[in-house]
């Protein structure tokens, strides 16, 4: 792929990884350590024209048979996520973004922070606690596209005092 400057590549991550599962936690490590993979491996080879995808299916399998009634076997077939494959697979792919997908649904997830509050060399527990509400405030929810962006963000916010 990176000699040819052209690839694709779809991971199988879960629902299980990005929100959780009962009884299944080493399967829901391993399936959001792939969300983390694509995450480095997208920034490592976007010049290469490689671009890095994941899908979370909800389809009826010999693994889902006995976590869902019978009658869903009908509705969520593994050729309704096929077409969110394809998209992730064209010339004009995203890159390192994760699709859900299931019984013809298709919708894009993603990994979130809130506004945040700057308590920086101030920070004790007690204002942890009192600051609470605003630290966990996902009014302002945003995305970033790599770590650094990150550490800039609390550089920035710490530099205009919020």
């Amino acid at each position: 792929m990176k000699s040819q400057k052209f690839g694709r590549v779809v991971m199988t991550t879960s629902s299980s990884g990005l929100y959780g599962n009962f009884g299944q936690s080493n399967y829901g490590a391993a399936k959001l350590g792939l969300v983390g993979l694509m995450n480095c491996l997208r920034l490592e080879s976007e010049r290469d024209n490689i671009r890095i995808n994941c899908l979370a299916p909800t389809a009826w399998s010999r693994m889902t048979a006995d976590l869902m009634p019978p009658e869903a076997a009908a509705f969520f077939k593994p050729e309704a996520v096929a077409a969110g494959i394809v998209q992730l697979c064209t010339d004009d792919a995203p890159n390192g973004m994760t699709l859900e997908a299931g019984a013809g649904y298709f919708s894009k997830v993603a990994i979130v922070e809130g506004r945040g509050v700057g308590l920086y060399l101030d920070a004790s527990a007690e204002l942890v606690a009192e600051k609470w509400n605003e630290i966990t405030d996902m009014s302002a929810a945003r995305t970033f596209s790599a770590a650094p962006e990150v550490s800039n963000a609390i550089v920035t916010k710490y530099n205009a005092g919020l």
